[in-house]
């Protein structure tokens, strides 16, 4: 309590110290001066946007330096004021005491403040940690500015909590959280670049660039974690009890989550499974779009995008269609009337199946007799693609239209089943007479 009562003590002879400077005549008249640069400013940056195009002078500039100028340009009439409030406070100092000129020189500062933390937090693009960045900048600034920053501090540092070994304070927290929000934020900013620069190399796998995407990315999030633990002054030693609850946790509950981490992490080592192949499993067919830490996303022909466990991936059976390369062998049963040729049908559906965009020419196209129907002749065309991303029931929609088109050229009938129905009694129709009083 005495150290609280010190910390109040030095705010009240703070304040007494900023209201001996401002309780004077010359406080509203400072105020009209600051309002006065205020409204020049704004008069002045009106004028500029008006006559320049800031956007179309700086649409060659690089991106960062573009953003910061295109953000200076926003705040250009408190900078104007700034410039209109120092040239005041350099008058004011040459002629008269500093208890005059005092808001003037506080209120030019935390204008500069302003606009200089704009500018430098201009290039984050994450709007939450823009935001943290700017509010936390300018207030410890504003503070400092103020001379109350190392009592606000003492205050905050004041009273805590003792858990174990380890003092919380309201301070403690408060730097751990900006702290920690700021290297989260980095380490997620380093590890989207580094992504981007692994799938840059052709030389790498798929399969590799994301294993090494995923390993970077979990190895620079823990360092941001443990180095902010380490700056805010929190010995790891007194996580012990937390660290055993979290792995009693990660045995009972977290079962699945660590099951499906692993996994995925199998997947990407091995190459079972990779971005871009063309999948089956279970009901579920598409390609492989992403692979995540907990789930790999499958996308459908007609769009649809299936979010898969990766633990399915290792303990089901999967059909991967593209596992060592590309060519995905495919099947179209037709049959024709017994009337027609076979051996000229073989020949116009190996023709017709030639014209198909898709179908590749190596292995070639097999036409076979699968069979003598009840009412049909009926064949089983086979034939590769190369590119089984672009989908499968589209292919074969075009082999059937080249398959109809070649038939009615060539006169092939395809057959319908033909019913016979007999009837072994006659059937009497008895024909009502029309009852009295009805008109004929």
């Amino acid at each position: 309590m005495d150290d609280f009562d010190e910390i109040l003590e030095s705010l009240q002879q703070a304040w007494s110290s900023v209201a001996a400077k401002v309780t004077t005549i010359w406080v509203p008249i400072q105020v009209a001066e600051i309002m006065l640069a205020a409204l020049a400013g704004w008069g002045v940056a009106a004028l500029i946007r008006k006559r320049v195009d800031f956007a179309k002078l700086t649409a060659s500039w690089p991106v960062y330096l573009r953003i910061a100028a295109l953000t200076a340009v926003k705040n250009l009439g408190i900078i104007a004021s700034i410039v209109l409030l120092v040239s005041i406070y350099a008058g004011m100092r040459a002629a008269t005491l500093p208890s005059r000129f005092y808001l003037v020189g506080v209120a030019a500062n935390l204008a500069t403040a302003w606009v200089v933390i704009a500018i430098l937090a201009s290039v984050i693009h994450n709007q939450l940690v823009n935001r943290l960045v700017s509010i936390v900048a300018w207030s410890i600034t504003a503070l400092s500015i103020l001379g109350l920053l190392d009592p606000v501090s003492d205050a905050l540092d004041s009273a805590g909590i003792a858990v174990g070994g380890l003092r919380i304070t309201a301070l403690v927290a408060l730097k751990a959280t900006v702290l920690l929000l700021l290297a989260l934020w980095g380490a997620t900013s380093t590890s989207n670049f580094l992504d981007r620069r692994l799938r840059s190399y052709p030389d790498l796998t798929p399969s590799i660039q994301v294993l090494l995407g995923k390993l970077a990315r979990v190895a620079l999030l823990t360092f941001a974690v443990l180095v902010v633990l380490s700056t805010v002054g929190i010995d790891f030693s007194a996580l012990a009890v937390f660290s055993g609850a979290v792995g009693v946790g990660v045995g009972f509950g977290l079962q699945k989550i660590v099951s499906n981490l692993v996994s995925g992490i199998i997947l990407l080592a091995d190459k079972s499974i990779k971005p871009g192949d063309i999948i089956t499993l279970g009901d579920n067919y598409g390609w492989v779009d992403t692979m995540g830490a907990r789930y790999t996303s499958v996308v459908s022909p007609d769009g649809r995008e299936y979010l898969i466990p990766n633990e399915d991936f290792v303990t089901q059976r999967v059909i991967n269609w593209s596992y060592s390369n590309e060519r995905v062998g495919l099947d179209v049963r037709f049959g024709v009337s017994y009337g027609s040729d076979p051996h000229r049908v073989r020949e116009v559906a190996l023709a017709a199946i030639a014209s198909v965009e898709r179908v590749l020419s190596d292995p070639a196209p097999v036409c076979n007799l699968a069979r003598f129907g009840d009412s049909s002749l009926d064949f089983a065309l086979w034939f590769w693609i190369g590119d089984p991303i672009k989908g499968v029931g589209n292919v074969r929609s075009g082999v059937l239209f080249a398959l109809w088109d070649a038939f009615k050229r060539d006169g092939i009938e395809i057959p319908f089943p033909v019913r016979d129905m007999r009837l072994d009694k006659p059937i009497s129709v008895v024909l009502e007479r029309p009852s009295q009083g009805t008109s004929s």
